[in-house]
């Protein structure tokens, strides 16, 4: 049985190295602690008063946000800053986006499931976000 103490001394994150030819280079995409996955989730997710909706719009580069790194671990990009890397190759945003994925679990089936348990009434396709 692990004790708190092994828990919480694990290193149960990890980096991997994703080559991004459209970019130039290599970048490091990080997996995200709980923390980090709630934030993500929250952000495609808004409510207003009892209207709950799911926000897909630039699902792509808010998961990007939360898991480039530089070789150090720190985030290259803010929360806020995803509209700016949207607006960059889709194609290379996708190398990325389902390395992410993978490292975070993220399923092709857990964005609906999102959907499914908020309660969503509409979803948003608009690219306004």
């Amino acid at each position: 049985m692990l004790t708190k103490e092994q828990i919480l001394n694990s290193n149960d994150l990890v980096t991997e190295e994703v080559d991004v030819p459209e970019w130039g280079g290599t970048v490091f995409v990080k997996s995200m602690t709980g923390t980090e996955r709630d934030l993500f989730e929250q952000s495609i997710i808004e409510t207003k008063g009892k209207s709950t909706k799911t926000n897909l719009a630039n699902i792509r580069a808010k998961l990007c946000v939360m898991t480039l790194v530089d070789d150090k671990g720190s985030r290259l990009f803010t929360d806020l800053e995803f509209g700016v890397l949207g607006k960059k190759s889709a194609k290379a945003l996708d190398r990325v986006f389902t390395v992410a994925s993978e490292l975070n679990g993220l399923s092709p089936t857990d964005v609906e499931d999102l959907v499914k348990n908020s309660g969503a009434v509409q979803i948003e396709s608009s690219i306004s976000s």
